[in-house]
Order: structure tokens, then C-alpha cells, then sequence
């Protein structure tokens, strides 16, 4: 897994290549956990993410509660065909904005 950011205004642009799976859930969320520290506005960008397990996805869900009970706000943009099958399957699609771009994604966690 890699990770990327990118600031866009007062939002960040965090961006996950390849596998979030068991091995690398604590990375992301010590990650993730330092990207929070100065930014309440994320958009996950997940075009490159090839496939999520459930600890992974587990991860985003505690990213996601946590970022919540600060008062910030988590979105996520690009979800690939792979990883929707997860989402689908454990309908974690009823808890997370799903927008099909990162554009969609800044324009809603914006309005």
C-alpha cells in the first residue's frame, strides 16, 4: 500500500494505491491519525486502491468515527469495482459519501 497526499484549500487529499488489507490497516490508520492532527476536512481518494479486506475496511470505519466525533468529515472518492464488492457485501456504503470523483468529493465536503 502507498499513500499519498495533497492539499486542496483547507482540504487534504489522501490517495491509497494498491492493497488495504491486515498487514498495512496500522499503517494507514497511524497515518491517518497524523493527517487528522491538522486537518478536519479528508477526501479519500481510493482510484488506486486495488482491493480492501475487512480489517482494512475496518480501519477506514474507525478513521471515519473518529474524524466524526471531532467534528470533521470524511469522504471518499473513486471507489474501484474490487473494493465495492466489500462495501457492498457489508454495506459499508451506508455509512460512508461515496462520490465517483475527487472533484465531486471537495465539492460536496465543501458545500
Amino acid at each position: 500500500m502507498e499513500i499519498t497526499e495533497k492539499e486542496n484549500g483547507n482540504i487534504l487529499v489522501v490517495s491509497i494505491a494498491g492493497r488495504l488489507t491486515a498487514d498495512c490497516a496500522d499503517q494507514f490508520k497511524r497515518h491517518m491519525n497524523s493527517a487528522l492532527a491538522a486537518h478536519d476536512k479528508i477526501v479519500l481518494n481510493l482510484g488506486g486502491m486495488e482491493y480492501v479486506d475487512s480489517t482494512g475496511l475496518g480501519a477506514m470505519v474507525f478513521i471515519l468515527q473518529k474524524l466524526s466525533d471531532e467534528g470533521g468529515r470524511l469522504v471518499l472518492a473513486c471507489l474501484q469495482p474490487k473494493p465495492r464488492i466489500v462495501f457492498n457485501i457489508t454495506k459499508a456504503y451506508k455509512i460512508f459519501e461515496i462520490f465517483d470523483s475527487v472533484d465531486a468529493a471537495i465539492g460536496a465536503i465543501n458545500g
